[in-house]
C-alpha cells in the first residue's frame, strides 16, 4: 500500500498572557516535558512526513524548542493575530509543496497521541475533504457545536451564535482538524473576516469544503485528550491527567506502584522488569530504571541510570549525571551529582558523592563528603574498586583513592592513596604497603597487627 504523506502543522503563536509569566505558553511543562514537545512527539514521523509550527514574533525559544524535539520543524512567523485560519496560513509555503493529509494541532494541547491523529488521517484515505476533531464536554458553555446530519458534519456554530437548541448539544468542536491536502489552500483562502472581529476563523472551513461538494466528518476523542492549556490551574489538571496516564502505562508494564496516586513520573523515563516504586517517590526527566531496582519512599530522581538490582532511599537524592551500576546500594540522606558508581558499590548513610567515579564493590561509610568545589571549578574523584572509605571522611578533590584502599573514619584527604594502602584519621598517615590488607587481617584476628 502507497503510504500517504503529510503535514502537520502546529499553532504555537499564542503568548499566554493568561498565565501571568514571562514564559510562551507552549514552553511551560507537563510532566517534564513542554507542552509543544508533547504535541510534537505525537504528531506522524517517518518517511512521507513533515512538521511545520507556527510561532508568533520574537519567540525564537519557541522555534528552538521545535528545533530540539524535532529536528525535521519548519517554522514560520505569525506576524498579526488575525484568527485560526490567518495562522494556518502562515505556512502557506509548506501547504503549497503539496502533501495528501494535512493535520492541524494546538501547541498548548499536551494529551494529545498519535493513535488520535492518525484516527483522524482515515476519513481523508476515504475520500472526506475534511475531518473535525470531538468531544463530549460536560459543560459545553463556551465551547463551538458540531451539528451533524447522520455522519455528516454539517457546521460549526460558535457559542455566542447558537440557537438555545443548538447550545443543549453537547458534541464539541476540540480544533483540531484534517484536511485533504490537495484541497486545503482552495478552502483555506475562501476563509473570510466578515464578523465582529474581523479575524479569519478555522471552523468555517467545513462550510466552505461542504459548499464545494467535499464531505465533512468528525472523529471522536475524550474531553481529557483534548484539553486546552490557557491558566496555570488549567496546566495542573493536565498535569494530573497525564501522571495518571504514566502511571497506568508503568503498571501495564509490570511495574509495582504501591501507591501510583503519589509518585510523580516524567515522560520519558523507562523500566525494566519488577521495578518496585514505593509511595512519595518523584521521577524527572532522562531517568532509566532497569530490572529488579527498588526505589524507596521520598527520593528524588532526574538524568539518572539506574542498572539492575539498584537499592535507592528512603529520602536519597540522585541528581543529573548520576549512574549505578547493578546491585549498588544508595540509602537515606545520601545525594550524588555527576557520579559513576559501578557494581556493587554501597553508600548507605548521609553522604555526598559528586563529580566522582567508585569503583566496583566499594564501601562509602557515613557522612563521607567528596570535596569537589574550590570556590572556582569542580574537581574529580576517583575511587578505586574493593575501596573502604570510613565514616566522617572527606575526599577533598582532585583526589585518587586506590584499589583496595582504606581510609580511616574521620579522615582528610588530600593527597592520592595508592592501591591497597591505608590512610587513617586527619593526619593522613599513608600506609603504602599492603597497609590495608594488614588492618583487615588484625580485624578478622590475624596475627599481624598494625603499630
Amino acid at each position: 500500500m502507497t503510504v500517504r504523506s503529510s503535514l502537520t502543522i502546529v499553532l504555537a503563536a499564542g503568548e499566554g498572557t493568561r498565565m501571568r509569566s514571562s514564559l510562551p505558553k507552549v514552553l511551560h511543562p507537563v510532566a517534564q516535558q513542554t507542552l509543544l514537545a508533547h504535541v510534537l512527539g505525537a504528531a506522524p514521523k517517518g518517511t512521507g512526513t513533515s512538521l511545520a509550527v507556527v510561532i508568533g514574533p520574537d519567540h525564537q525559544a519557541v522555534a528552538d524548542e521545535a528545533k530540539r524535539i524535532r529536528q525535521d520543524a519548519l517554522t514560520f512567523v505569525q506576524r498579526e493575530r488575525l484568527g485560526t485560519a490567518h495562522a494556518v496560513l502562515a505556512a502557506r509555503e509548506a501547504i503549497a509543496r503539496g502533501v495528501d493529509d494535512i493535520l492541524i494541532a494546538f501547541g498548548d494541547t499536551p494529551l494529545i497521541t498519535p493513535e488520535t491523529f492518525e484516527r483522524l488521517r482515515v476519513p481523508l484515505r476515504k475520500g472526506a475533504a475534511l475531518a473535525v476533531l470531538g468531544f463530549r464536554a460536560a459543560d459545553p458553555t463556551g465551547y463551538g457545536r458540531l451539528l451533524v446530519e447522520g455522519d455528516q458534519l454539517v457546521a460549526i456554530r460558535e457559542h455566542a451564535d447558537a440557537s438555545p437548541a443548538e447550545r443543549k448539544i453537547t458534541l464539541c468542536n476540540a480544533g483540531v482538524m484534517a484536511l485533504d491536502g490537495h484541497r486545503a489552500l482552495a478552502i483555506l483562502d475562501r476563509i473570510g473576516n466578515a464578523n465582529s472581529k474581523g479575524e479569519y476563523y478555522l471552523p468555517d472551513a467545513v462550510g466552505i469544503a461542504r459548499a464545494q461538494g467535499g464531505e465533512a466528518v468528525v472523529i471522536e476523542t475524550s474531553e481529557d485528550e483534548v484539553r486546552g492549556i490557557n491558566t496555570k490551574a488549567q496546566l495542573a489538571e493536565a498535569e494530573s491527567v497525564m501522571q495518571a496516564r504514566l502511571r497506568k502505562a508503568a503498571m501495564e508494564q509490570g511495574v509495582t506502584l504501591i501507591a501510583p496516586e503519589t509518585v510523580y513520573l516524567a515522560a520519558d523515563t523507562t523500566f525494566g522488569k519488577d521495578v518496585t516504586i514505593e509511595p512519595f517517590v518523584v521521577i524527572g526527566p532522562g531517568v532509566s530504571i532497569s530490572d529488579g531496582t527498588v526505589i524507596h519512599s521520598f527520593s528524588h530522581i532526574v538524568q539518572t541510570a539506574l542498572g539492575k538490582n539498584v537499592s535507592i532511599g528512603p529520602y536519597a537524592r540522585l541528581r543529573p549525571g548520576t549512574s549505578l551500576g547493578d546491585g549498588a546500594r544508595i540509602g537515606n540522606f545520601v545525594e550524588t551529582k555527576a557520579a559513576t558508581l559501578e557494581a556493587g558499590v554501597k553508600v548507605n548513610h548521609l553522604s555526598y558523592i559528586g563529580d566522582a567515579t567508585v569503583g566496583a564493590n566499594s564501601n562509602i561509610g557515613a557522612g563521607t563528603i567528596t570535596c569537589n568545589y574550590d570556590g572556582f571549578k569542580k574537581h574529580k574523584t576517583v575511587i578505586g574498586t574493593g575501596a573502604f572509605v570510613g565514616t566522617n571522611s572527606s575526599l577533598v578533590a582532585p583526589v585518587k583513592i586506590g584499589n583496595g584502599a582504606y581510609i580511616g573514619s574521620g579522615s582528610v584527604i588530600t593527597k592520592d592513596v595508592p592501591d591497597d594502602a591505608m590512610a587513617l584519621e586527619r593526619n593522613q598517615q599513608t600506609i603504602r604497603e599492603g597497609g590495608a590488607a594488614r588492618y583487615r587481617e588484625m580485624k578478622t584476628g590475624g596475627k599481624k597487627k598494625e603499630g
